[in-house]
């Protein structure tokens, strides 16, 4: 089957293997066997195993291998018992698979050659087709085979992030090149960020179409944003991505850092189940963001640090926050960091199947 010949927005009864599984379950805000756990950056850094795997090879030519990706998506499901897998990638790889010259240094992140600031530069960001992506297509495929019960997550840059990765060059702390272009050239803004909006709904409709059970989308850098200036000049471009895969009838996940002040606009933004760092607590959040969303979240990385009584203190914590929730799939506040004890991972998926079996 090609990736333009799978149905969409098939009903229940038609739907893959993880249809029923405690992730999609909690999604949906069904009742669930336990409460659902994976980890953001779950596949990756903190595993020996993908250290090894990935000698020698840098991290774009990774995410164009689907044998590699394959591997490095599966090492945290077989070793931690997580609910759900994520695909591994990066959310740059749209942009280069479109002709972007970007790279993504090691100890710096995505850093593009010729940035992007004027109207003419927006030629620069042409279409996206299934074929500039052909390896996402045949590494999703494998995975769905591999995976049967268990969901995989396909995943998105958010256009607000990836303009800021475009507009500054790289990685910012105050984003001064994109602010200037939003404040000072709204309409120019406008524009950019729906030719991205464009990129990134063509980029997780390939996941799905490939075999993906939900998507996230990933605004990293949202959180510097006010709530206002994100209605007004961010937020119809996110929409625009939800709106452009609901026809699929997948969970769809929105996640920022820093956004506490703009949980209840992420999920306006059309997100089925909203994603909350540790800053704020979920019972709070839930406030926030108001009714009819699951919420995702939202142990502090850091605490995996602070040694077994700490973390199962803290897990309670959330689970504690947690309860009445519509629908809660455990998760971190932000990606697993690159020095965390693997193991302590593994016990953290079990301690929280084993606290909250129904």
């Amino acid at each position: 089957m090609s990736v333009n010949d799978r149905p969409s927005g098939s009903p229940a009864s038609q739907q893959p293997k993880p249809y029923e599984s405690a992730f999609l379950k909690a999604c949906r805000r069904e009742p669930v066997p336990h409460t659902p756990v994976w980890f953001m950056r779950q596949a990756g850094r903190s595993l020996p195993e993908y250290l090894k795997v990935r000698e020698g090879v840098a991290m774009l030519d990774s995410c164009m291998r689907p044998e590699l990706v394959k591997e490095i998506t599966l090492q945290p499901v077989r070793r931690h018992k997580v609910d759900a897998a994520i695909y591994f990638s990066d959310i740059v790889v749209p942009l280069k698979a479109i002709g972007i010259d970007l790279d993504i240094k090691p100890g710096i992140g995505p850093v593009v050659a010729e940035p992007i600031r004027t109207r003419a530069d927006l030629a620069r960001l042409r279409d996206l087709t299934p074929e500039d992506v052909w390896y996402v297509t045949e590494a999703i495929g494998m995975l769905t085979e591999e995976l049967g019960t268990t969901p995989l997550i396909g995943f998105a840059g958010a256009p607000f992030t990836l303009a800021s990765y475009l507009v500054e060059g790289g990685p910012s702390r105050n984003h001064e090149h994109t602010k200037a272009l939003m404040y000072g050239d709204p309409q120019l803004w406008a524009d950019l960020l729906d030719r991205l909006a464009e990129i990134t709904s063509a980029f997780l409709k390939v996941q799905i179409e490939a075999g993906a059970s939900a998507v996230q989308l990933f605004d990293s850098w949202v959180g510097a944003l006010a709530p206002a200036d994100y209605r007004r000049s961010v937020m119809p471009a996110s929409a625009k991505v939800f709106s452009s895969v609901a026809s699929y009838g997948v969970p769809r996940i929105h996640f920022g850092v820093g956004t506490g002040e703009l949980l209840g606009l992420l999920g306006e933004a059309g997100a089925d189940v909203v994603g909350v760092d540790w800053r704020v607590p979920l019972d709070e959040a839930a406030r926030r963001v108001g009714p009819g969303k699951a919420l995702q979240g939202n142990l502090d990385p850091a605490v995996l640090f602070a040694g077994p009584e700490a973390i199962e203190a803290k897990t309670a914590e959330v689970l504690a926050a947690a309860e009445g929730l519509e629908g809660h799939v455990f998760n971190l506040g932000h990606g697993v960091l690159p020095t965390t004890d693997p193991d302590t991972l593994t016990r953290l998926v079990a301690s929280v199947h084993e606290r909250t079996a129904r």
